[in-house]
């Protein structure tokens, strides 16, 4: 069986964009919201709408932070994981965080952020967003607030998503198990 392409580029660019204004409706200039995104590919997304943001809001002054959740993990003695780095250079204390990753399925990865991001203080409020909802999968629960696109797939299954810059081309595509 073929992979089934849930986003193609137009959709992409158009979600995202979609994600902004929904972020704009809520935290208007920014001036008290940061954008952390969890890493490896949650900081893809993050980057994204902050651009985006940045355009839409005429803002070189929107806060932009990466979050590496390796060793927060519960698993991170059992797979083979490879720390990526964190980037937080402002302060997060008392300040509404926006917490970005790629896809949404057992919600291990968001706690985990959560706990890392702990580090760097206590925001007011945290609020998730992704670009894909797998919501039939979860193992704590964990809400998006903001969500590109939910889909329902069964734990087999794989969600891929694709960024130009690292893979050539924007997209998510939805993998059976033979195909992987």
């Amino acid at each position: 069986m073929k992979p089934k392409l849930i986003l193609e580029k137009k959709a992409f660019e158009l979600t995202i964009t979609r994600l902004c204004y929904q972020l704009i409706e809520i935290h208007n200039n920014f001036s008290n919201t940061v954008i952390i995104g969890l890493q490896p590919r949650g900081l893809y997304l993050a980057k994204r709408l902050h651009a985006e943001l940045s355009n839409i809001l005429k803002s070189k002054d929107i806060k932009l932070g990466s979050l590496d959740v390796t060793f927060h993990r519960d698993d991170f003695r059992i797979k083979e994981l490879i720390p990526n780095s964190t980037q937080i250079d402002f302060i997060i204390e008392g300040k509404n965080v926006i917490l970005v990753d790629d896809v949404l399925f057992t919600g291990r990865t968001i706690r985990a952020g959560l706990d890392a991001m702990l580090a760097f203080g206590r925001p007011n409020d945290v609020e998730l967003l992704v670009l894909i909802d797998r919501r039939l999968s979860r193992n704590v629960p964990i809400q998006a607030k903001y969500v590109g696109k939910t889909i329902d797939s069964v734990a087999s299954e794989k969600v891929k998503v694709e960024w130009k810059e690292t893979d050539g081309n924007d997209g998510v595509w939805l993998y059976t198990n033979e195909e992987e």
